[in-house]
This record gives structure tokens, sequence and C-alpha cells, in this order.
């Protein structure tokens, strides 16, 4: 009985101190996690004010030299004060708001800085400025209740985990709603391009469930006579689909389909793969071509194809207009088992948004010996359509250029035709 008692209460004894240990150091988390926020806060208060100050300081200044290095200030300061933001555990919606307007003053300040449209940042900026000053002090109001609770992380998380209308923030998050609409419209090309990515352009006849099951088991038969769980998006969504989740033997997955015309957005299966089985890549390409035509992509070609141990990653894209050009926006992405040639994953909702590409942008050829050095050789060239920083859809030359001297150094340029501009620079391993 003694002995019973005595291992009982070493058993607590060890239970206490293990309680013990574990609360401080949850209390030392706590504090240390309290101290990286507190520290992010101070330094994004720091660079809010730096930026405010600078673009100021940029209303002052005519002569090239002066303003072009306030402008530079402007731009890195906006990417620094970008970062401290993501680092804090705001309300979604006030950190997305500050890290869209802070982005659009660096952008501003960096087109700037390189067209040397001096006057029409100037006269952007006379508006920014007081609205940035009037943010500058609303910010430091709201973050003065982090500051006034003594080491507390539990205020802390209590500051933080407040809804919006009752959060310190509220003001805040208000104004800079405004303020980017106000200061910094969309472009038409913006515009456009926010509304294909939500898929409202869609016309087609609307879809009952079990037509989506239908139409997913013409596009997979092997999933055919699954159990299907179908679920529709909420009333509120941009473009309403169906949400189909299936069981069948060992393949578990999902798949997307609008409502509007039955268009397939994504695929996914998860069912074990068998690694000592491999089929060709010309059994592959072959399977993937019976698939594309079921679903009657008519206008996709392979760009590109790459494998792991266990799937060939396939990337095709809708060739258009008269110079065959590849439209990678319009691209699809199918995942391929290698041991059955099965499809495994797609993405395909680039695709159903389609792209209204310009036929009549000028080509203008290039001498690529005169645009690369001497020792670059051009290995393909090729006419593609992809965006540029405005979301414009441009026709490019996209050419694959190496080092002659080098095999290793392979790279992907991608020129604009008409005014030969570099769009992206892409290193191939």
């Amino acid at each position: 009985m003694k002995s019973t008692i005595y291992l009982l209460s070493i058993a607590v004894i060890a239970l206490a101190l293990y309680a013990f240990d574990v609360r401080s150091d949850n209390q030392q988390l706590q504090q240390t996690i309290h101290a990286q926020y507190t520290n992010s806060l101070s330094n994004a208060s720091e660079k809010l004010t730096y930026l405010q100050q600078s673009v100021a300081q940029s209303l002052m200044f005519q002569d090239e030299k002066a303003l072009k290095n306030e402008l530079d200030n402007i731009w890195r300061t906006s990417n620094e004060l970008r970062s401290s933001i993501s680092s804090l555990p705001l309300n979604a919606d006030v950190a997305n708001q500050w890290l869209r307007y802070v982005g659009k003053i660096g952008d501003e300040a960096k087109k700037a800085s390189v067209n040397g449209d001096y006057e029409a940042w100037h006269e952007k900026m006379e508006v920014v400025n007081k609205n940035l000053e009037q943010l500058s002090n609303e910010w430091a109001v709201a973050t003065a209740q982090f500051y006034e609770n003594d080491g507390d992380f539990n205020k802390w998380q209590q500051v933080a985990a407040k809804e919006l209308d009752d959060s310190p923030f509220k003001n805040v998050a208000s104004n800079l709603k405004t303020y980017v609409e106000q200061d910094f419209p969309l472009t038409a090309s913006e515009s456009d391009w926010k509304k294909k990515q939500e898929l409202q352009d869609l016309r087609d006849r609307e879809i009952t469930k079990e037509e989506a099951i239908a139409v997913l088991e013409r596009l997979l038969p092997g999933i055919k006579d699954a159990t299907y769980t179908v679920s529709k998006s909420k009333e509120d969504a941009p473009y309403p689909f169906y949400h189909i989740q299936f069981v069948k033997g060992s393949r578990v997955g999902y798949a997307d389909i609008t409502v509007k015309g039955g268009h397939l957005l994504s695929f996914l299966s998860e069912r074990p793969v068998q690694p000592d089985k491999n089929m060709t890549q010309e059994k592959v390409k072959e399977l993937t071509k019976e698939f594309i035509e079921r679903a009657g992509y008519d206008d996709l070609e392979l760009v590109e194809m790459r494998e792991n141990h266990d799937v060939w990653h396939i990337h095709l894209a809708r060739v258009a207009g008269k110079h065959k050009a590849f439209v990678y926006p319009d691209g699809v992405q199918l995942k391929v088992s290698k041991d059955s040639g099965e499809l495994l994953g797609l993405n395909a909702m680039e695709y159903v948004q389609r792209e209204k590409i310009n036929d009549q942008q000028p080509v203008i050829p290039v001498d690529w010996k005169q645009f690369f050095r001497p020792n670059t050789v051009v290995e393909e060239e090729r006419f593609i359509y992809t965006e540029n920083d405005a979301f414009d859809l441009r026709l490019c030359y996209e050419v694959i250029a190496r080092f002659e001297d080098n095999l290793n150094q392979t790279y992907r340029i991608v020129v604009d035709t008409e005014n030969h501009d570099v769009l992206n620079v892409e290193f191939l391993p």
C-alpha cells in the first residue's frame, strides 16, 4: 500500500513538473510571438511614416536627379512596408487593402522613374499625399491599443481578433477602400482581366447536377458508377459551379464544373500509383490526345511535358490567330499517372475564360544576331500571346537561346513583336 501511494505521489509530482514546463514553454513562446508582432508593428509604422514623408518630399522637386532619388526611395519603402504588413495578424480586409494601396504607390513611383513622366506623378500624388497623411494618422490611433497591454499576449490577441466593425482599424479599412478606388481606379485592361478572372462572361445554358455527373463520366470513363456527393457554390459566388466528390474503389477525388455550360474547371483524383509500371512517353501523349478530343479541346496543342517518379505533368495551350500563336493564358494543365496513363489532375479554368486576342498587332522582325551578343545561339522561335504588367495580352516572340560554349545555360526569352520590349527571361534547367 505504501509503495502504491509512493508511486502515485511520484506520478503526480512528475505531471505537475511537466505541466509547469509546458506552461513555461507556452509563456516563453507567447512572449516571443508578442515581441515579434510588436517589432513588426513598430517597423510598419516607421515605414509608413517614411513613405508618407517621401511622397510629400517628391512633390517639392523639379530637378530630375533629386526627384528620381525620391521615387526610388518610395518604390523601395513601399515594398518594405508591404512585407511588414504581411507579417502582422491583421483583419484580412485591412491587410489586403493596405497591400494594394501601398503597392500602387510603389508601382507609380517605379513607372515615373523609368518613363520620366514626372508631371503625371506630381498630378496624381497631390491627392495621394493628402490621403496618405490621413491614413498615417488613423494608423497611429489604431495601433496605440496594441502598445497598451503591458506585454500581455492575450490582450494583444483580443485586439487583433476583433471583427472589423469593432476593430480599431475600422476607419483605416473604410478610408483605404475609398482611397484605393479614387486614387487608383482600374484601367480598362485591368477591369477586363478582373471580369475574366470571375468567369462572369459565360452565357451558356445552365445544367442540372445529374448532367454535371454525366459530363464528368463522359470525360473520365474510369470513374463511371462511382458514389457521388454533389454540392453547389454559395449564392453570392462570382460564378456558380457544382462541386462533385466521388469515391470508387481506391479512387477518391473531386471535380468542379460550371453550372453554365457544364465546363470542367478542375479535377483531382487520389489513388495508389504502382511505381514498377511505367508507360512510354509516346503512349501518354496518345492518351492525352484522346482525352482532349473527348473534351472537345480541338484548339489545344502540347507545350511541354515534365515527369517525376509517379506522374507526368503536361501543359497544353490554345493556338489561335493568323500567326498560329500559343495563347499561354488559355492553358490547360494535366497530371497523368505513369503506371496506366490515367488522368489524376486537371486545371482548365484559364482555358474556359478564353482571352480575346488582337490579331492586328504589328509584327516587326527582329535580327537576333543584333539583338543578342555574338556568343548566343537561337535554337527555337515561335509566336505566343502573353500578358504584360498591365494585363494587356500581347503577341510576342518566344525564343529559346543558349550560350554557344555552355550547353547548361539555356534561356527562354519573350519579346513583344511590336515594340521589342523584353517581357520575360527565364532560365531553363
